[in-house]
């Protein structure tokens, strides 16, 4: 790199619109969306799409709800000929959907295109052509007069042939190529030579798009340029004010919605952001944002993962993990401050209530996504998302001391192995760590009288039989005075915690006891049985047998 970039790399001139307003504006309403998955998407693959991946993407973006669906570049191929012919022969274009196309300004690919959509019964045509000083200079080598002659005698064709096809509803588009890169003064008069030829009305608009086509500044200075087209261009009340921006500096998300407050009244982009170089603006981001601030986006992307399946099979392209939304991983926590603050959050949380929940921006379950995958435990991970795929998926309702405890065995099997442990990786550890596979069954008789329990009975112990005999003001108390006694230590139940697992015939319950024992150590036992009681002396011998210091005096039967 460079020590001084500023020798190669000139920075892009801010606008000088001192009275700007967007910064003010509040984004309330959705707006125009027009895929170009098929189109500008298509052409940034390693390997384009054939005539049934096309036809598969093109199903999908009409059930995610987009009414302009730019199609393909039908002079640019036979195959791209060949599917919007498809489309109309085959009437699969539903009644309330646009399809669009896209030309370069040059007459013979002009007239192949509307070749192409002859039979249609709507369609966008949309124009353009280079307008930056670099293209004008370098690749066209042609003045702005000859530029704006360029765009003017290319929009007359359009009008020209659209006539021949009355039986069309044409619309026509036009772009400044490069806008991003083009003075505004000239851009302006490039659109307006265009709209003069067109001559469009409030009740019969053309579309002026205005692509971010390289990005080489931050959002802002894109906002005012969208802002002083917005308030400068000719026949505003005529126009669909349409942009296009690209992802080269990783803003076009913010480019999009900034461009919407500056004026903007139409997006064009792609699900999940596929296109050329780092990408087009990527719809879902900005749609789903709209959602979460309470806009309805007028796309429906309630089955997330599928349309990411569709996405991924036509495109041939993996969506990243971390993409916003959709992504395998941006629903999961793995810290764990965010786990407890998670788990606190769903546990307060009332069916109806505003959704405000910390690390999660949306409700997974409004794009079909289930809880499951919210909290996974690796090395960084807490107590509380422990607790939380414990009890989500078995059940499991940890006392928070018992959450403190098994954390540090689960810390330590991390440690051991640095990966991440998945649910069942955890219950397993669970059953071994609490012995819920190797609780003893005692053997035992109880008798009440006068308020006290007598429990006498037998008790498999490493190994042998222990003669069991105690009393107590209830079965519990009765069995922990007997145990105590059989194995010559001093117990004593500091917190007692049971739950139903399940519900109906086969319900389990589960019991969490904490004990001291011998004044020394303070553990923690679990029992799981079809009836509390016996649940409850499962987990006062599964305290008893994880306690490090009981040495049992035996008492053979």
């Amino acid at each position: 790199m460079l020590q001084n970039p500023a020798a190669k790399y000139r920075p892009f001139a801010p606008v000088r619109l001192t009275d700007r307003t967007w910064p003010d504006a509040v984004i309330d309403r959705a707006p125009i969306w027009c895929s170009v998955d098929l189109r500008d998407g298509n052409q940034a693959l390693i390997e384009p799409m054939d005539i049934a991946r096309k036809m598969r993407m093109f199903e999908q973006l009409v059930k995610i709800g987009f009414k302009e669906i730019e199609v393909g570049f039908p002079s640019a191929s036979q195959v791209e000929f060949d599917f919007v012919r498809k489309l109309i022969e085959e009437d699969r274009i539903p009644d309330d959907v646009t399809i669009q196309v896209l030309t370069q300004a040059r007459d013979h690919l002009i007239r192949r295109t509307f070749e192409a959509l002859e039979g249609a019964p709507r369609a966008i045509v949309h124009l353009y052509n280079a307008t930056a000083p670099v293209m004008r200079r370098v690749v066209l080598d042609m003045s702005e007069d000859e530029i704006v002659e360029l765009a003017r005698g290319n929009a007359q064709m359009f009008k020209d042939i659209a006539a021949q096809y009355p039986l069309t509803d044409w619309t026509f588009q036009y772009s400044p190529e490069m806008y991003s890169d083009t003075e505004l003064e000239f851009s302006k008069r490039v659109i307006d030579a265009v709209t003069d030829v067109w001559q469009p009305t409030p009740q019969k608009k053309c579309i002026i798009n205005l692509p971010t086509t390289v990005e080489h500044s931050t959002p802002n200075i894109f906002a005012d340029m969208v802002e002083w087209t917005h308030r400068h261009i000719q026949r505003r009340d005529s126009v669909v004010l349409s942009v296009h921006p690209h992802n080269d500096r990783g803003t076009g998300t913010a480019t999009a919605e900034l461009a919407l407050m500056a004026g903007a009244d139409r997006l064009e982009g792609c699900l999940f952001g596929n296109g050329e170089r780092t990408g087009n603006l990527d719809v879902v981001n900005v749609a789903l944002n709209m959602y979460t601030q309470g806009v309805h986006p007028g796309l429906d992307f309630s089955d997330i993962d599928g349309i990411r399946s569709t996405v991924e099979y036509c495109n041939q392209l993996p969506v990243h993990p971390r993409h916003p939304y959709v992504g395998d991983l941006v629903y999961t926590s793995f810290s764990g401050s965010h786990q407890d603050a998670i788990k606190k959050a769903f546990a307060a949380r009332r069916e109806g209530d505003i959704w405000e929940m910390p690390y999660l921006p949306i409700d997974p379950k409004d794009l079909g996504r289930s809880y499951e995958a919210i909290i996974r435990v690796n090395s960084q991970s807490g107590k509380g998302g422990i607790a939380y795929l414990l009890e989500s998926e078995y059940g499991v309702q940890l006392p928070r001391r018992l959450q403190i405890e098994f954390s540090q065995a689960v810390q330590r099997e991390m440690d051991a192995s640095g990966k991440e442990l998945t649910a069942a990786d955890l219950w397993s550890l669970f059953e071994r760590e609490y012995r819920l596979d190797e609780a003893a069954t005692p053997v035992y008789r109880m008798e009440g009288e006068n308020g006290t329990v007598a429990l006498r009975g037998q008790l498999p112990w490493q190994g042998q039989t222990l003669q069991i005999e105690g009393e107590g003001t209830g079965p519990i108390d009765a069995f922990v005075q007997a145990v105590a006694a059989a194995l010559d230590c001093d117990v004593r139940v500091l917190d007692y915690n049971e739950h139903a697992i399940s519900e109906g015939a086969h319900a389990k319950a589960v019991a969490y006891v904490e004990m001291r024992i011998d004044d020394r150590h303070t553990v923690y036992g679990v029992g799981m049985d079809a009836n509390i009681v016996s649940a409850s002396i499962r987990a006062i011998l599964s305290g008893l047998q994880r306690a490090p210091q009981i040495q049992a005096q035996v008492m053979v039967a």
